[in-house]
């Protein structure tokens, strides 16, 4: 069998070496994967001061003035999420007795500072089943976004960092809960060949839908009932890389009452990959439109994707259209519908 996206990853690691970036990119590129995204207290840091201007007013005074369109930062401003209080992790959070194993949980660097929600859900749910869930604090970005912009090296330190963080011998297993990290998590083994640990680790990666769907429930747990109808979006890296995009079906399937419509054209990218939707934006926005117009054909209260990525790519569009459709984790979902009997 073929690797084609090593293929790829190796390629664009050639062209790299080859070709003299212009001083503007070479400059976005150092800020943006070295300082920020590969250096999660720079990256906490930043969120702070992000979060600071979106809930003082001057991201309001800003785009009212349009001062971001003459300094061309609105199509950015535009793309940044709402973003909540950061989350102090512990580095761990004991299950519900009896014990039934342990557990990492990837945190992941846009996740950490963007969705907080989901991570704090999929933690309340794994120990709700019994399980410990351990947060190491030295864990670093999965790498993809390295690997894929052909900074193989870079990636690979960010690899054995994690690797190193994660207790292996301990973890029953390890939970991504971004596919685009998931995916790139289950490949250490091809990435780093001549580290044993990496072997184990990329082994014992799932996804936290095919963790949660796969593992037995107490009878004491159980799901209310949600009469809505729930619009479901199969990242790529889930169908085409994790190839286990029926598991957040076969997870939300055990909420009663709920009707899950999987979302039209499911097999064609949302248009987010990465940093493509902030590198090639016409064509990224030309791929989502495909998708807000399937939303409009369904209707559904709730849309749910296992990708962060995906998810402020497809929030991004729905804010500019007339339809009220939350975007979330299926986690989420499940933890909102959790019930604990206790006899």
């Amino acid at each position: 069998m073929v690797n084609y996206g090593q293929l790829i990853d190796h390629g664009r690691a050639l062209i790299e070496a080859r070709r003299a970036r212009p001083l503007a990119q070479r400059l976005i590129r150092k800020i943006a994967m070295d300082t920020l995204i590969a250096r999660p207290r720079h990256l906490r840091a930043i969120a702070h001061v992000l979060r600071l201007y979106q809930r003082s007013g001057l991201q309001w005074s800003l785009r009212k003035m349009r001062l971001l369109a003459l300094l061309g930062l609105s199509q950015w401003d535009a793309k940044l999420p709402l973003l909540p209080a950061q989350t102090k992790w512990r580095p761990v959070y004991p299950g519900r007795a009896p014990k039934r194993g342990d557990v990492g949980l990837f945190i992941g660097c846009v996740t950490s500072i963007a969705d907080g929600q989901t991570l704090m859900a999929a933690t309340r749910v794994l120990n709700a089943l019994g399980y410990d869930v351990h947060i190491p604090p030295h864990q670093a970005c999965c790498g993809a976004l390295h690997q894929h912009a052909g900074e193989l090296t870079k990636a690979a330190a960010l690899m054995q960092q994690n690797v190193a963080a994660f207790d292996t011998d301990r973890l029953d297993a390890i939970i991504s809960i971004a596919s685009g990290c998931g995916a790139m998590l289950s490949e250490y083994n091809d990435c780093l060949q001549d580290d044993p640990r990496a072997q184990i680790f990329a082994s014992k990666t799932q996804d936290i839908s095919h963790f949660l769907g796969d593992c037995e429930w107490p009878k004491e747990v159980s799901l209310a009932p949600l009469a809505a109808r729930i619009a479901v979006h199969d990242p790529c890296t889930l169908k085409n890389v994790l190839r286990h995009e029926d598991k957040p079906y076969r997870l939300l399937e055990k909420i009663p009452a709920v009707q899950l419509c999987p979302l039209p054209e499911n097999d064609l990218c949302c248009g987010a990959a990465g940093t493509y939707f902030l590198t090639q934006t016409e064509m990224a926005e030309a791929l989502r439109n495909s998708k807000l117009e399937a939303l409009k054909q369904i209707v559904p209260e709730v849309l749910v994707t296992s990708n962060i990525g995906c998810a402020l790519h497809l929030v991004d569009g729905i804010r500019g259209m007339d339809m009220n459709v939350e975007v979330t984790h299926p986690v989420v979902l499940i933890e909102r519908q959790l019930r604990i009997n206790i006899t």
